[in-house]
């Protein structure tokens, strides 16, 4: 019998990991909701359905739990991108050792396949909470925002960049091509950020499965009208 009971009960450490788990997807809620300052313990807790000491004793303290929400925010989008990101990667350092440049076709290719999959995973429900979070750590970085920007944010920026430069064949470390990669990478992230607007504009109730091809097809439209300004390159 006891055997039996033991066999239907996950091991301490499985609950242990279940227990973190839920915070750490609860706590980018409520700190995306009420920021750092905002959010109590309590808050944190009750939202997880945990007791107080359990921050403590998973995270040391508040400012650990928020460190590490940070990086549970990363390894949750690593999910969605990490296949396309080391693909994309590979091909790129093959090209390096070979001494060869980057084809302007397939650098665009391979940045609409990068817009193309921001957009489905930025309009997702999922990633609300994530929206809040960044977007208070932009408003007023703190060590997250490092985390976030030096695991994620530069690797995929100055991935961008180089199709970009490739596109136009200008130099990926310009000013340029760097306001050019932001350029970009709002017009997709404003469908998130932007979302209420979007929706009353568009007379659309929410981001259904039609919605998320037209902006994937959006996406490849952008990538489609790169190229160098009348003026010439700023």
């Amino acid at each position: 019998m006891t055997k039996e009971r033991d066999n239907q009960t996950p091991p301490a450490s499985a609950r242990a990991e279940a227990a973190r788990q839920k915070m750490l997807s609860a706590a980018l809620d409520v700190f995306g909701r009420y920021g750092f300052d905002g959010a109590s313990t309590r808050q944190l807790t009750e939202a997880a359905g945990v007791n107080l000491q359990a921050i403590p004793y998973y995270f040391g303290s508040k400012e650990g739990l928020y460190i590490a929400a940070a990086e549970y925010l990363m390894t949750q989008i690593d999910t969605h991108i990490s296949g396309m990101r080391m693909r994309i990667g590979t091909h790129l350092m093959a090209l390096d050792r070979a001494g060869e440049p980057l084809d302007e076709m397939q650098a665009r290719l391979f940045l609409t396949e990068i817009l193309q999959t921001m957009v489905t995973l930025f309009v997702a429900k999922e990633s609300e909470s994530w929206a809040r979070f960044l977007i208070r750590e932009q408003m007023e970085p703190t060590e997250a925002f490092q985390r976030v920007y030096q695991g994620m944010m530069r690797p995929m920026i100055e991935m961008g960049r180089r199709l970009i430069g490739a596109i136009l064949g200008e130099d990926p470390a310009s000013e340029h091509v760097r306001l050019r990669a932001f350029n970009l990478i709002g017009s997709i992230l404003v469908f998130r950020f932007a979302r209420a607007a979007v929706l009353a504009q568009m007379e659309w109730d929410t981001f259904g499965p039609k919605q998320v091809e037209i902006l994937r097809g959006l996406a490849a439209e952008l990538v489609d009208v790169i190229g160098p300004s009348k003026g010439g390159a700023a």
